[in-house]
């Protein structure tokens, strides 16, 4: 774990606060989460709970070596992370407390730590978002493995730094080897593909047909409609079978060891899982995610887990963590985030 913190750099994160009595009455979150796509939720714990929400954002691998770094005297209380590998990170360090199995259990088993080190909060697959006006749907590549083909020279865009995509690229190593992985990274770099901060800027660059293809999780899709109408020429393709671009994948939430403020910790993870949470995602998030608690619905257009359940490479997420800092420097050595 010392190489990942080398790899990335970590931030200076403020601790939480009290009462004069000692009482705590203010969680500190690392939220690998966006603010424009979480905020609303910790507006509504604090207003449900009473328990004040402190939350340092930033990337999530860089959260995950920020508290590595900081060990048992990390101020966080919560790790709200965007993908099971950062998540796994810290949880290999031994710094995260067993979740209570009512917390666990809310959500099948394949998306939560089989330690019970962390659990899914959403679910998100990968998809290509392509560019409608350019292309159908029948010419979008069947694989992401397609992607180096020269007929793609300059048109594939992707976000190298994002959590999601490095998550992405750990499973294709579990899923086919480091040495097929790093002979599609070669590949695909020397494509010449665009890079870009952020997802979001991927579809939006997809929409104006700046590039025509874009290797994103699901919602990034929804998010751009809603900014520049549903009219938009994007629209995502899921790409069948176990391919490795067909990664079904979730945002996910631990509570640190270390942590002062258990009690409160856990109930932010529980209400993060609460039916008015879930729905959260199909009725007011811009995103749509997918919920993961039983009889919560996908929000319409958008496919369920249980359509979702046969694709995707065969990976148990909770491996992903033990795996992220051989994904990073690999992604440095063929030049996607060096």
């Amino acid at each position: 774990m010392k190489k990942l913190v080398l790899l990335i750099t970590a931030f200076a994160l403020a601790g939480c606060a009290g009462n004069d009595d000692g009482a705590p009455t203010t969680l500190t979150v690392y939220s690998g989460r966006e603010e424009e796509l979480v905020a609303p939720l910790f507006d509504r714990f604090e207003a449900e709970t009473g328990i004040g929400v402190e939350v340092r954002y930033g990337d999530s691998a860089e959260l995950a070596a920020t508290i590595a770094e900081e060990g048992d005297n990390s101020p966080a209380d919560v790790f709200f992370a965007q993908d099971p590998g950062s998540l796994g990170a810290v949880g290999g360090e031994g710094l995260l407390a067993k979740l209570p199995s009512t917390i666990l259990e809310r959500v099948p088993d394949r998306f939560r730590d089989a330690d019970g080190n962390w659990v899914g909060t959403s679910g998100r697959a990968r998809v290509l978002a392509y560019n409608t006006d350019e292309l159908s749907e029948r010419e979008v590549p069947d694989s992401v493995f397609d992607l180096t083909d020269p007929k793609w020279k300059g048109k594939v865009g992707l976000a190298p730094t994002n959590a999601s995509f490095q998550a992405f690229v750990t499973v294709m190593r579990l899923d086919v080897g480091d040495e097929r992985t790093r002979e599609w990274l070669v590949a695909l770099k020397s494509n010449e593909p665009k890079f870009y901060e952020k997802n979001t800027p991927v579809v939006e660059a997809v929409a104006s047909g700046e590039i025509q293809l874009g290797l994103v999780n699901h919602y990034y899709l929804y998010l751009v409609k809603e900014e520049l109408g549903e009219d938009a020429a994007v629209e995502n393709t899921y790409l069948p079978g176990d391919d490795p671009g067909a990664l079904v994948s979730v945002a996910g939430a631990a509570v640190l060891k270390s942590s002062e403020n258990s009690e409160e910790a856990e109930r932010f993870v529980d209400f993060l899982l609460s039916d008015e949470s879930q729905r959260f995602y199909t009725e007011d998030a811009e995103e749509a995610e997918i919920p993961l608690v039983e009889g919560i619905e996908a929000r319409e257009g958008v496919p369920s887990l249980d359509e979702l359940e046969d694709r995707g490479p065969d990976v148990r997420l909770d491996e992903l963590g033990s795996e992220l800092e051989k994904t990073l420097e690999l992604l440095n050595e063929t030049g996607f985030t060096s």
